[in-house]
């Protein structure tokens, strides 16, 4: 199992941890497939296909492929950039599960793919490098609280499950690794404009330190609504349902043209 990052690839090397990370999946969603990204030498995937699930694999690196193909026959394992792949067709448009020590440094790319087809994705657990796993469930009044935890949190819910030391890699990284789940809303948060959603929280921290007033006036500029006390918050301190409610503010007076 291997993280990708500047510095090169890191495999798995601890049993019980991958025996762990396969074992955290809970069905939720009644899916019948998982889809493992970066299998690497495959100590994940030895725990997945002891599961009662359709294990799929997708490597990009195709040495790992071979070696995977070699070791783990009865896998299906797909040669592929995950970034780049359309998994709408993986399954013939079932359900499955996104499972996987993911390559640090297109995890959280890895995230929003993942809301992209979250239709089909129920759930999903992953290794993250610790911060971006905290970052991804942070609540609001986080230091770690942003785009990421806001777009997330607006469509799955999310529990940070354990960390992982480095010295459980080969050659080990230079930091931590945490491991979450996430498992789809049966009601998204989001009730209004998605698109419209996506511009004003982004525009929001795009600017992280100035109060509300000022990053929304691309939105409300000259709107007395912005003279509301609610608008003298700071981004982090905004709850998902928070910036839905500004979104149909904007919608209510402006619509999204």
């Amino acid at each position: 199992m291997k993280a990708k990052k500047s510095y090169g690839q890191h495999f798995l090397i601890h049993e019980q941890v991958a025996q762990r990370i396969a074992g955290s999946l809970t069905g939720a969603g009644a899916y019948r497939h998982i889809l493992e990204v970066g299998p690497g030498k495959g100590m994940l995937t030895k725990y997945l296909t002891a599961l009662p699930y359709d294990l799929l694999a997708v490597e990009a690196d195709r040495d790992m492929v071979t070696y995977l193909q070699q070791h783990y026959p009865t896998v299906t394992v797909l040669s592929a950039d995950f970034l780049q792949l359309d998994i709408t067709n993986c399954f013939q448009g079932e359900p499955f599960a996104i499972i996987g020590n993911f390559p640090y440094n297109i995890s959280t790319q890895i995230l929003f793919k993942m809301l992209d087809y979250r239709s089909g994705v129920p759930e999903l657990v992953g290794m993250f490098q610790k911060e971006v796993a905290e970052r991804v469930i942070a609540p609001p009044g986080s230091k770690v609280y942003g785009i990421t935890s806001v777009l997330v949190q607006a469509f799955y819910e999310g529990k940070y499950l354990f960390t992982v030391d480095r010295r459980n890699f080969s050659p080990p990284p230079k930091v931590q690794s945490g491991v979450i789940r996430l498992i789809r809303r049966e009601q998204p948060l989001v009730t209004e404009s998605e698109v419209l959603f996506k511009k004003v929280v982004k525009q929001a921290f795009s600017q992280r330190r100035k109060m509300l007033r000022n990053t929304m006036k691309p939105f409300l500029e000259g709107d007395p609504l912005l003279e509301d006390p609610f608008f003298q918050q700071r981004p982090e301190q905004l709850s998902v349902a928070d910036y839905v409610q500004i979104v149909r503010w904007i919608t209510e007076r402006i619509g999204e043209g």
